[in-house]
């Protein structure tokens, strides 16, 4: 199958950007100016787990959870962590309770996905490694995360790209024979772009454009990486001009402003400009340390298509970090990220034995960015993890041959061989092997028994009675994201 190249960006950013995202860095300092805050980055794709990693994440250092790998915390140097107030009072507080709630009560189930942009800070109190060499060495860290939808995360690559640019690419999309498309493409061809404008054949284009991308995201496909991502969640937005387009074939020269192809340019450069730049400018630009979330899973079921897809977005998106070194110097006017974890979710849906293959996968899909962010002064780490996990491993004997399986309860409705699991019935499911080569993911698909399981329902509790969330591999990833902060 042969790959798109992805799309090299041009800088995102104008000079009034750079002003904008320096004065926002200030007032970051101004609000706590004794105590460093570290902003850390949760990004991924919808369904890829941001939900889930944040509340695992604040739960455990909130309750001195079971992280031997964090290393604050088993030297005994962590002494805990609150809830603080957040700094920017204009954006909703992360709901971390209510999800805790979801994953920890009587019936346990999955919190919803992120639908709009949240904040939580955490303050970090902890001994320094000099107080263990007999000196004073009590220390604080604010720890400021965001939370955002991951379809906004498709629409960062739109800010170095054209009308003509996005059309072209998302028309080639739209033609592979794999893509859910034919109502969009039969209304495209229906269309004169050089005639005079419509609303309603602008509605026309715009509406049959988002159902092609809303199909887009079932399992058998999942194409959920087609931009714009506010299409499919367009809240206060909805019925705007702004959400008011599609892609059309791109004209060379000069058009008419009447007509239809400069109406839609039109608003997708304010599209650009009213909803892609603030949030890149007042948010996205303005972190210190990075998770990318990534269900390569998901990706592998549905098929090389899929798997190549991933790899061309994850590799645009990408490209839109402000990596480099953090300098502390520069660090009040012109952040840069200087640790980016990508993390492959959902480990906890395959066995062990496949971990490292599953992190090699994820390596050879941000290979391109990856190698981007440590030219600029990064480093970059791939892991496989589960935030919260829901399967155990086994081994059962089957025909004389022991296979190595995981043991959970799918979700209701989940289909598998022609069974339809009632969302109580506990399984062994062998999930099948990653092969040993990540390139050929990209030609042959994955022989993988992919099922989505129920969060654990038998949680063990800490001597003060808190839940236990068992993860994979959260320990680390707190120890690469957070460690060197906390020494």
């Amino acid at each position: 199958m042969r790959q798109r190249e992805p799309h090299v960006p041009r800088p995102p950013t104008t000079l009034t950007d750079e002003i904008g995202i320096a004065l926002g860095n200030l007032a970051d300092a101004a609000t706590s100016p004794f105590t460093p805050t570290l902003r850390l980055g949760v990004t991924g794709l919808s369904r890829s787990g941001k939900t889930i990693f944040i509340t695992a994440l604040v739960h455990n250092l909130l309750t001195g959870g079971q992280l031997p790998g964090f290393s604050a915390l088993s030297e005994g140097r962590f002494i805990g962590a609150r809830l603080a107030e957040a700094p920017d009072a204009s954006i909703p507080r992360f709901a971390y309770d209510d999800h805790l709630r979801a994953l920890t009560g009587k019936v346990p189930h999955w919190p919803e996905s992120t639908r709009r942009i949240s904040q939580l800070r955490l303050t970090l109190k902890y001994q320094s490694r000099r107080w263990m060499a007999g000196l004073a060495g009590t220390s604080t860290l604010n720890l400021d995360i965001v939370d955002y939808p991951g379809e906004w995360l498709l629409d960062l690559p739109l800010l170095s790209q054209s009308f003509a640019e996005w059309s072209a690419a998302s028309l080639e999309r739209a033609r592979r024979p794999e893509a859910p498309s034919e109502e969009y493409l039969a209304a495209l061809a229906e269309t004169n772009p050089l005639a005079d404008a419509t609303e309603a054949e602008a509605d026309r284009l715009a509406k049959t454009f988002t159902a092609y991308l809303q199909a887009s995201r079932a399992d058998g496909t999942a194409f959920s990486t087609l931009p714009p991502g506010r299409f499919l969640m367009p809240g206060d937005l909805e019925g705007s001009p702004a959400l008011t387009f599609a892609p059309l074939e791109p004209i060379e020269g000069q058009v008419r402003n009447q007509s239809l192809y400069a109406m839609l340019e039109r608003r997708y450069e304010a599209y650009r400009a009213i909803v892609v730049r603030p949030f890149f400018r007042d948010h996205f630009a303005r972190l210190d340390r990075q998770i990318v979330l990534v269900d390569p899973l998901r990706a592998l079921n549905a098929g090389p298509a899929a798997v190549a897809d991933l790899e061309t977005a994850l590799t645009e998106i990408l490209a839109c970090f402000r990596a480099g070194d953090g300098n502390p110097l520069t660090r009040l006017v012109a952040r840069r990220i200087d640790k980016i974890l990508f993390a492959a979710t959902k480990a906890d849906h395959i066995h062990q034995s496949s971990h490292g293959r599953l992190e090699a996968v994820l390596s050879r899909l941000v290979a391109n960015a990856s190698r981007r962010a440590k030219f600029a002064g990064a480093e970059t780490r791939s892991l496989a993890i589960a935030s919260v996990r829901a399967t155990r491993e086994s081994v059962i004997e089957e025909a004389g041959e022991k296979l190595a399986v995981i043991v959970g309860t799918p979700e209701q409705g989940e289909v598998l061989d022609g069974t339809r699991y009632d969302g109580k019935t506990e399984i062994a499911l062998f999930p099948g092997d990653l092969p040993e080569n990540a390139d050929s993911l990209l030609e042959v698909p994955a022989e993988l028994n992919f099922l989505r399981f129920n969060p654990p329902d038998k949680l063990r509790k800490t001597a003060e009675g808190a839940p236990i969330l068992p993860h994979i591999r959260l320990d680390t990833a707190l120890e690469y994201l957070l460690g060197d902060r906390l020494k």
